[in-house]
């Protein structure tokens, strides 16, 4: 389906190469402050055309707010919104459509539908989380007023290039404690803040963009400042939105949370997150953080860190010998606008997805709270 969440719920809409991409958000509590710039910064950091790196395809991805505010406030009614291709070119795919594109959804969208897109992904391409962007960015606002919680991803690997993401050392817990948005974008492109590696994995993608081929990478996220509480038993665990959230981003693969598969060689004697209470903060805290900010499946207060691997991109412009959709044997090279790695362009996806889980589970246990103080 097309609708994410269940109190903070955002459709989005459209193809590859439509008229059009975009999203209707409902369930946005009336009387907030939000412009079409407040939602603006996150696209760009999104958009095409960034870099050598990326597809040149130039789109501006600018936002047009069509409903659900008035003089700059939210009215607590639907918000829709609308982003235009500008750049799209549908032809350039002509040539692919007796072809379904290795390792892409081609196939699977003809036999789920018996009819596909017949320019770019349609819905499976990335032109899709615009939509998921532009409500992330309501959703950010949200909780930052609500809470100042603070939300940010980068890159920690491209290739078999890789930056420190060990969840037992101090250096890294370091930087998940005083990463932010800036020093992210202040490595450029790339967006990993390990300046020791960032230049190599440049290099890396420049390696496989020369053989017109494509690399993948993983992609680190950290929340601060998020309430206890929030997250569901059984089902609905809070790193169980999450990881249903992450993998619903075109081409990723897989979900870590805190130490995730490392944590599986360390006896429960050392991985066991103890509690102390802090005098600051007047709360129960722990002296580690293994479990990533969440036990039980619900939030304990502390940072919440997880990684999303991206596989390398499906489309490239090598041939690959495959067979048409009738069975021949052939060769496709395809054409278009493809990035070497999809990787340094999901951060702000990573970071819409997330807000958008955290908005929706903070709402949910706002009504618990209530419903609670009325029993009582």
């Amino acid at each position: 389906m097309s609708t994410f969440g269940k109190l903070f719920r955002v459709t989005t809409y459209g193809e590859s190469h439509c008229k059009s991409v975009g999203c209707i958000v409902d369930g946005v509590p009336p009387g907030m402050s939000l412009t079409e710039e407040d939602l603006q910064p996150q696209l760009t950091r999104r958009r095409p055309g960034q870099s050598k790196l990326s597809t040149p395809r130039d789109e501006k991805d600018r936002v047009e707010i069509q409903s659900g505010t008035e003089f700059g406030k939210t009215l607590g009614t639907p918000i829709a919104m609308i982003v235009k291709n500008e750049d799209h070119r549908p032809h350039d795919y002509s040539e692919m459509d007796k072809y379904p594109r290795p390792s892409h959804a081609d196939f699977t969208y003809s036999e789920k539908y018996g009819i596909k897109a017949s320019s770019g992904g349609g819905r499976a391409s990335a032109r899709e989380t615009i939509g998921r962007v532009a409500a992330g960015g309501i959703a950010e606002k949200f909780l930052k007023q609500v809470s100042d919680v603070e939300i940010v991803a980068f890159v920690t690997q491209i290739g078999n290039v890789k930056m420190n993401r060990d969840p037992f050392d101090p250096n890294f817990q370091h930087i998940l404690n005083t990463i932010t948005r800036a020093k992210v974008d202040a490595m450029g492109f790339i967006r990993c803040p390990d300046a020791s590696v960032a230049g190599d994995m440049v290099k890396e993608i420049e390696h496989y963009r020369g053989q017109q081929d494509s690399i993948g990478g993983v992609v680190t996220c950290v929340v601060r400042n998020l309430p206890t509480g929030l997250g569901e038993p059984c089902f609905d665990k809070l790193e169980a939105l999450l990881a249903h959230a992450m993998l619903s981003i075109p081409a990723s693969k897989g979900f870590e949370i805190g130490s995730g598969f490392v944590g599986v060689s360390v006896p429960g004697s050392k991985h066991n997150d103890m509690f102390y209470y802090d005098e600051e903060s007047k709360r129960l805290r722990t002296k580690t953080n293994n479990s990533g900010g969440i036990q039980g499946g619900i939030s304990n207060g502390e940072n919440i860190y997880f990684s999303v691997p991206f596989k390398s991109v499906a489309t490239i412009s090598q041939e690959q010998h495959t067979c048409t959709y009738d069975g021949n044997d052939g060769t496709l090279a395809a054409k278009g606008r493809h990035d070497p790695a999809v990787t340094p362009r999901a951060i702000p996806i990573v970071e819409a997805m997330t807000a958008l889980v955290l908005a929706d589970a903070l709402l949910i246990q706002k009504s618990r709270d209530y419903a609670r103080s009325i029993t009582h």
